[in-house]
């Protein structure tokens, strides 16, 4: 619906086939371990080369869909979803990204309310949730914006109310993750801190755990 909304072309590709492949191909080096996000990730990452494949065989450029709060807590597969050659929203946070959504749809509706209103799911198992792993958005970006954009102490932001277990958990994937927004596709910066531009820290950062 939002493709045709947008008049722009979509196919349908399956991954199942795929997919797999790559299990069958694995089995033998997994040793009978029981499923987890490295079988999760291998459907991003079958989609991910299927996209870049489309880019390099019709010259076109891969945008990346990450948004920041994403990126900021690591919530992305690395070579899967998180692969392009621009990343249109990486300096929105995803509640921003819901205001932009609305905001668009002001006079009609061009990106279908279910889109919207559906909870955010990374898809790679049934029934989940993006808040099986996260906090609520809502308080997520909130403690983001404080560290990130105001570069706030992990003690100023407790200090401001904030949940002491739940700040040192979203700043401790922050400060994992940094590894990923090296590799990340470049930004289209909005921001001050912006990621990869206006935000550049040490991938070896202990000190900051």
């Amino acid at each position: 619906k939002l493709a045709e909304n947008l008049g722009t072309q979509y196919d349908i590709v399956p991954i199942e086939g795929i997919y797999q492949s790559y299990i069958e191909a694995l089995k033998p080096h997994f040793w009978a371990q029981p499923f987890n996000i490295a079988e999760e990730n291998l459907q991003a990452r079958a989609r991910g080369n299927i996209l870049m494949a489309l880019s390099n065989k019709f010259g076109n450029i891969l945008l990346n869909t990450s948004n920041k709060s994403e990126v900021a807590v690591g919530y992305g597969t690395l070579y899967g979803d998180m692969c392009g050659g621009l990343s249109v929203i990486g300096d929105l946070y995803k509640t921003e990204v819901f205001a932009l959504a609305r905001y668009m749809n002001k006079d009609e509706e061009v990106i279908p309310e279910n889109i919207i209103t559906k909870p955010p799911s990374a898809e790679l198992r049934p029934n989940q949730k993006d808040s099986d792993s996260l906090p609520e958005y809502d308080a997520l970006d909130e403690i983001l914006f404080e560290y990130i954009e105001r570069r706030f102490s992990p003690q100023d932001i407790i200090e401001r109310g904030y949940d002491e277990k739940l700040v040192r958990r979203v700043l401790r994937l922050v400060n994992i993750n940094e590894f990923k927004r090296y590799q990340m596709a470049p930004v289209l910066r909005i921001s001050e801190k912006a990621f990869g531009m206006g935000r550049r820290m040490p991938i070896v950062g202990k000190y900051l755990a």
